[in-house]
């Protein structure tokens, strides 16, 4: 089975960048058509979207109300990793960052954690003012 490995996290001031990987592990070379995802979570609150793509897909990737137009997700060629490019960060970005793997990216179902199986162990994110 394919594991999911996050990384790239860590503190940045507000307004700067950051690029997390999700390495795939195993498998990745029948990953074409599966549906991946980003999500973060805060103390407190649902785990919530941040961005979605069909691998080899050619559907748009979809994003999250909150971070549409500042974060990007991406993968590379071979298949074997999953990034989201962050840009104009904000302390309200705080969260820790998680990949997931085999959901539904049709519609807004993405949008639900409960709709992804494979998930990585997450990667921290902390923004300064």
């Amino acid at each position: 089975a394919i594991r999911l490995v996050e990384s790239g996290g860590g503190a940045v001031q507000a307004g700067g960048s950051l690029r997390l990987s999700c390495d795939v592990i195993g498998y990745a070379w029948t990953y074409s058509g599966h549906c991946m995802a980003w999500f973060r979570q805060v103390p407190g609150k649902e785990r919530e979207g941040v961005g979605s793509l069909i691998i080899d897909g050619r559907a748009s990737p979809q994003y999250g109300d909150s971070v549409k137009g500042r974060f990007t997700i991406s993968h590379n060629e071979d298949k074997t990793a999953l990034y989201l490019q962050m840009d104009s960060l904000e302390p309200e970005d705080t969260a820790m960052y998680y990949c997931a793997s085999d959901g539904v990216c049709r519609g807004s179902g993405w949008q639900s954690a409960e709709a992804f199986p494979i998930w990585g162990q997450g990667t921290q994110v902390t923004v300064s003012s």
